[in-house]
């Protein structure tokens, strides 16, 4: 087997599967990550130590996010937000890298599960502060545009409100579409790999491990544990015609492999045609926003982007892939 044969081989190896990368990712982000990983993989790096190092380096970021663009702060201004913009992107690489470390590796774990959802909603907790502060300081053009006199009571009250859509922006709307996005690729991974190709998780069985787990000496782990139940609570909470559906899978024929081909097949299809969508909830598409919205001087309006476009897109994915999974219940 020639040298690129097994390097190509290797690193589809590392992929969670083609079906589920956008082009961005599987051409570019992901065959960098792959090389990064064999790198780590070779000085016995972990990956939940990769994922750590995201994490950090993407809440780092935050401090150049807090400065204004050119229309604010001139060339210098402009260069921060470029190394805000950078930092975001690397611990991305990392957040990408420590999975591929992982399945290269054997060291797949719940805590990297668990430490790897979490790491990109981490980040924006700290950026999202950032650009409030941002505003605080640097709203003229806001003001401008609607007419606001810029007084500091006027200033008080617009950053509360900017406050406030950051809150719904980032707790409600990222963080349910981001997990939405993340069950919807664990599904996919199911029915095209079954359990051990997926990392299909359901809130009774993490409530199980959680309450088999003594306190003495497991506090954080405990606390991650819960945070996960709570995780994988929500993802089902949205998806009912799902749930309805794998219950009569399992119901009638035990396990998904040996409900008819021709229902699989179906739904493999139907999923497969939303993943392109599903993609755009992802970091590559909603990062790209959120950077032209900072080097504009306006990151107030990613909020709004957030909460209004990128709501109506997750609610479409999940609009159709229930009503898919109802098709396919009803056929069962």
């Amino acid at each position: 087997m020639t040298e690129n044969k097994k390097d190509k081989e290797g690193y589809l190896a590392s992929l969670k599967s083609v079906e589920t990368e956008d082009w961005l990712d599987f051409h570019v982000v992901r065959p960098f990550c792959y090389h990064l990983a064999r790198f780590f993989a070779k000085f016995g790096i972990h990956p939940n130590t990769v994922t750590i190092w995201s994490i950090i380096i993407g809440a780092g970021s935050c401090v150049f996010f807090a400065h204004g663009s050119f229309y604010y702060e001139g060339a210098l201004g402009f260069i921060l937000n470029l190394i805000a913009i950078f930092l975001l992107c690397w611990a991305d690489i990392f957040d990408c890298t420590d999975g591929q470390l992982a399945r290269l590796t054997g060291q797949k774990s719940r805590l990297g599960r668990i430490l790897d959802g979490a790491a990109g909603f981490v980040w924006y907790i700290f950026i999202y502060v950032a650009i409030a502060y941002r505003f605080y300081l640097h709203h003229d053009l806001e003001f401008g545009w609607l007419g606001i006199d810029n007084t500091p009571e006027n200033t008080m009250i617009a950053t509360g409100v900017v406050v406030l859509l950051g809150l719904i922006s980032g707790f409600v709307c990222m963080g349910g579409q981001t997990r939405l996005a993340d069950y919807y690729i664990q599904v996919h991974l199911f029915f095209l790999k079954g359990e051990k190709g997926s990392e299909l998780d359901n809130s009774a069985k993490q409530k199980e491990i959680y309450d088999q787990t003594p306190w003495k000496g497991n506090w954080v782990w405990k606390a991650f544990l819960n945070s996960y139940v709570d995780y994988t609570r929500k993802q089902e909470k949205v998806t009912p015609q799902f749930q309805r559906m794998m219950a009569l899978i399992k119901e009638k024929y035990g396990d998904v492999a040996q409900m008819p081909a021709n229902l699989r097949q179906e739904f493999h299809d139907e999923s497969l045609a939303l993943m392109k969508w599903n993609g755009l909830l992802t970091f590559n598409f909603r990062s790209a926003i959120f950077f032209l919205a900072c080097l504009l001087d306006v990151p107030v309006m990613n909020f709004l982007f957030e909460i209004v476009a990128m709501s109506l897109l997750a609610w479409y994915i999940n609009h159709r892939h229930e009503s898919f999974s109802r098709a396919v219940a009803q056929k069962l």
